[in-house]
C-alpha cells in the first residue's frame, strides 16, 4: 500500500510539472505575441511619423522649379509629333524613375509608339497612349512583363507631367503613359486640403495646376517643357460617351512618332 501511494505522490508530481510547463509557455507565447504586437504598431507609428517628417521636410517650391526647369544641354529629351496638331517635348527623371525611362526611350527608338494613339482624352486631367490596340487594354514593357512604380515625393503630377499609366495589379506598368494636362482650380484644392495634402504642396499646385489626387501614385517620369498647347487641344477633342469606349477621341489622334534626341 506504502508503494502504490507513493507511486501515486509520483504521478500527481510529475502532472504539476507538466503542467507548469505548459502554462509557463502559454505564458510566454501571450508575453511574445503582446510583444509582437507592440513591435508592430511601434513600427506603424514609426512609418507614419516618418513619412510626416519626410512631408514637413521637403522644399516643394524648390522641387516644382527644379521639376519645371528646362532641360540642359545635352540631356536627353523626346519629341512627340502629333499628326493635325504638333509637337509636344518633354525631359526626363531618370535618377529617380530610371526603369521607366529606359522602358520608355527604348520603345520610342525602336518605332513601337509610332502610329499609335492617345486612345483616352479627359479634359481637365489627361490624355493617355502608348497602347498598341488602342483599348487600355494592351501593351507590354521592353522586358516583356510588367514592372512597378518609382515614386518620390520631390516629383509631383503638375500639370504636363509624364507618368506610367498602370492598372490596380501590382508590377502592371507595360507601354501606356499619360500626361497630366489639369489646371488648377479651387474646387480641387478644397477637396485636396480636406484630404490632408500639405500646405506648401497646395502653394505649388496653384502655381502649377496638375491632378495631386495622383501624387506618390504613380510614376512621374518626365515634364512637358514645351508644347503644353499641343496637349490644351489634344484634351478639348469631342469623345465618345459610349461605355464601352468612354473618353476615346471620335477622331484618332494620332502619334506619328516620338522622336529621342539631346537637347541643344
Amino acid at each position: 500500500m506504502r508503494v502504490f501511494r507513493k507511486m501515486i505522490w509520483i504521478v500527481l508530481i510529475i502532472l504539476l510539472a507538466v503542467m507548469l510547463v505548459i502554462l509557463t509557455g502559454c505564458a510566454n507565447k501571450e508575453n511574445k505575441n503582446e510583444q509582437l504586437n507592440k513591435i508592430s504598431e511601434e513600427n506603424t507609428m514609426s512609418n507614419n511619423t516618418q513619412s510626416e517628417r519626410v512631408v514637413d521636410t521637403i522644399d516643394y517650391k524648390a522641387a516644382a522649379e527644379k521639376q519645371m526647369a528646362m532641360p540642359e544641354v545635352g540631356e536627353t529629351v523626346a519629341i512627340f509629333h502629333i499628326k493635325n496638331f504638333g509637337d509636344v517635348k518633354v525631359k526626363f527623371f531618370k535618377e529617380v524613375a530610371p526603369k521607366a525611362v529606359e522602358n520608355f526611350v527604348t520603345h520610342a527608338k525602336n518605332g513601337y509608339y509610332d502610329g499609335l494613339t492617345f486612345h483616352r482624352v479627359i479634359n481637365e486631367f489627361m490624355i493617355q497612349g502608348g497602347d498598341p490596340e488602342g483599348t487600355g487594354m494592351g501593351g507590354e514593357s521592353i522586358w516583356g512583363s510588367g514592372f512597378g512604380t518609382e515614386l518620390d515625393y520631390e516629383l509631383v503630377p503638375y500639370r504636363g507631367s509624364l507618368c506610367m499609366a498602370m492598372s490596380s495589379l501590382p508590377n502592371s506598368i507595360g507601354s501606356q503613359f499619360f500626361i497630366t494636362q489639369a489646371h488648377y482650380s479651387e474646387s480641387q484644392e478644397s477637396y485636396l486640403k480636406a484630404g490632408g495634402y500639405p500646405e506648401k504642396l497646395l502653394e505649388e499646385y496653384k502655381t502649377y495646376g496638375g491632378y495631386l489626387s495622383l501624387y506618390l501614385q504613380y510614376t512621374v517620369f518626365g515634364q512637358v517643357y514645351e508644347g503644353m498647347e499641343v496637349v490644351d487641344k489634344i484634351a478639348a477633342v469631342e469623345t465618345s460617351q459610349n461605355p464601352s469606349y468612354k473618353d476615346k477621341p471620335l477622331e484618332d489622334v494620332i502619334i506619328e512618332s516620338i522622336e529621342v534626341t539631346e537637347y541643344k
